[in-house]
């Protein structure tokens, strides 16, 4: 029989609240907190960073703050080809006037112009004008970027004093902070001219309502956390967060990947939430702190992982450093796969152990409603009913027979609990904010989780204010270029649809983006062949010009993840997918 403790759950974004929920469940009356979902391989910086600033992990605003947003800061995303919704919005701020000021290392083509296919007007014309400004830092320079943005603020005097000293702690300490940085170490550190930063932060000076958004670029570092910090600091200065059309907007992958996070599956529940759970079913569950996504791959490394379930997504293409990866994976000695599609992680990593893939309904063949969390907060239901295959279950319908197989002597009725009205009534009951998804099935009503949107200043730190925060800049390896893994148009997490970039010059997926005058240092032209060598490891790519600045490169994720190492943000235990210190040869 296998020790709970030398198991591990994982979950990706793609599973309903319901099947979620019940995982996680599972989990911990087997014997684990080892519990974990992709965000730590994604957003668990931003969770972690708003935590210690506003009090909360997710958005501040809803959708409909962006119709009203005179400026919106897009920042490390790449929206054009992972957020085409929003890439409208970006659209419709500019045609009433409003500013969309772009802060990536990469000149996307998608964001200075973008043809929006259900505008006619906008394809006609070629594209819409996106970005009104546009900051190209290096590569994992960020803070200082963010700390010049708000000194600049200060200088200008457009801080807001009154929100400041109602709403906010600890502004006489930051402010102290940034008088003591000069502008010559801000502009070394993120390679901008003085005159750029000032003139952004004009921008943002003169705007009544701005919304930051933010995207892996600011996670994947092992400063990611300290970055997302940042970002609130620039934010509180001018009293951006708690008012309507204003505010804070994380932009998430996966379709309910913050869902999953909210009904439990993480390796630390709160106190309140794991106290109602027990009560809810009869059961104690283990005290002994959960394992992140990484640190339980390590385990299985070192031969102390016996088992794990893995429900969705691709966990040995998305570690960082593949050969580890490889590694991790092939030491576990059974794997269980729920999914919807097999991949490359279903063939790779498997070892010697036992393995078993189980296929699983997809969201419009689910047997009941089910419901998905956005990145907005607001839960939707979808209906499913669609049988395309007759043998075909849903996870909720496989995680009921295993537990009832597995635990048979629990309390907790597995078979019972699986249908997922009664899913639904737990969740209401335990998880704080979710009241309303009881009788969403039959009323109909999608809804807001509650006390997340910030249109009033209303903070949930223990003493119910904004807190600034110090953040010092990070120290860069010199003398290496600082590379980072991106996604490409056509391309879905670690699933590629389309061999080719569109939207990068039809890049191929072993293209190496590099500066022009990196190239020309090193004698290398367009398309040649290249080696790209990390601490972790190396790959061949070919050189590709594109608008970067010095010191900064690209290639295409996961391909490039032999590069990454398995060093964590020491807070949010998130890779750093793009801070990789490269060399470059022929």
């Amino acid at each position: 029989e296998t020790d709970p403790r030398r198991t591990f759950f994982y979950s990706s974004g793609r599973s309903s609240n319901e099947a979620g929920f019940l995982f996680q469940l599972l989990a911990r009356a087997y014997g684990t907190n080892n519990v974990n979902n992709c965000s730590y391989y994604c957003h668990q910086a931003t969770s972690e960073g708003l935590a210690t600033t506003i009090g909360k992990g997710t958005a501040t605003v809803e959708l409909e703050d962006l119709t009203g947003a005179d400026l919106i800061f897009v920042i490390g995303a790449n929206p054009s080809s992972n957020h085409p919704r929003f890439i409208h919005m970006l659209k419709n701020c500019r045609e009433r006037g409003g500013q969309v000021i772009v802060i990536n290392p990469a000149k996307e083509p998608g964001l200075v112009k973008f043809a929006v296919p259900k505008s006619p007007v906008s394809m006609l014309k070629g594209g819409s004008e996106i970005a009104s400004d546009y900051l190209q830092p290096r590569i994992g320079s960020d803070i200082a970027l963010f700390k010049g943005l708000a000194k600049a603020v200060l200088e200008q005097g457009a801080e807001d004093k009154v929100f400041i000293a109602t709403h906010a702690v600890g502004f006489d300490e930051f402010r102290a902070d940034l008088e003591a940085l000069s502008w010559d170490e801000i502009t070394a550190a993120c390679g901008l001219e003085k005159n750029e930063i000032e003139r952004v932060a004009a921008a943002y000076a003169r705007s009544n309502h701005a919304v930051f958004a933010w995207g892996m670029g600011m996670t994947h570092h092992v400063h990611g956390t300290a970055n997302v910090e940042a970002i609130a600091n620039l934010a509180l200065v001018r009293g951006t967060i708690g008012k309507r059309y204003a505010g804070l907007l994380p932009l998430r992958g996966h379709s309910n990947v913050q869902g999953i996070g909210t009904i439990g599956v993480k390796p630390v529940l709160a106190r309140d939430v794991l106290a109602k759970m027990e009560t809810a079913f009869g059961v104690t569950f283990p005290e002994e702190k959960g394992l992140d996504t990484m640190a339980c791959l390590k385990r299985a490394e070192a031969g102390e992982i016996d088992a794990a379930v893995i429900m969705g997504g691709n966990l040995w293409a998305a570690t960082p450093d593949t050969a580890f990866s490889t590694r991790a994976m092939e030491a576990i000695g059974f794997k269980l796969f729920l999914t919807t599609t097999l991949n490359q992680g279903h063939v790779h990593g498997l070892g010697d152990g036992e393995v078993m893939i189980l296929p699983v309904t997809a969201r419009d063949e689910e047997w009941e409603p089910t419901t998905q969390e956005s990145m907005f907060n607001f839960v939707r239901l979808s209906d499913g009913g669609i049988t395309r295959i007759e043998n075909v279950r849903p996870e909720s319908w496989i995680l009921g027979q295993l537990g009832k197989r597995i635990l048979p002597d629990n309390p907790i009725n597995f078979e019972a609990f699986s249908g997922h009205a009664k899913i639904r009534d737990a969740i209401a009951a335990i998880v704080p904010g979710m009241e309303d998804l009881a009788d969403i099935d039959v009323a109909k009503r999608e809804f807001h989780i509650r006390n997340r949107v910030m249109h009033v200043p209303s903070f949930g730190t223990p003493d119910g204010k904004a807190h600034f925060v110090v953040t010092p800049i990070p120290n860069l390896e010199p003398g290496k270029l600082m590379l980072a893994t991106v996604r490409s148009e056509g391309q879905f997490n670690s699933i590629i649809y389309e061999e080719t970039d569109s939207y990068r010059g039809k890049a191929g997926r072993y293209s190496i983006f590099l500066n022009g005058e990196d190239m020309a240092e090193r004698g290398l032209s367009e398309g040649q062949k290249i080696k790209v060598k990390s601490d972790a490891g190396e790959m061949e790519g070919f050189a590709t010009l594109f608008d970067l600045p010095r010191g900064s490169m690209l290639a295409y994720y996961p391909e490039a993840n032999v590069l990454v190492g398995t060093a964590v943000d020491p807070r949010s235990k998130t890779p750093a997918f793009k801070s990789v210190p490269v060399a470059v040869s022929t």
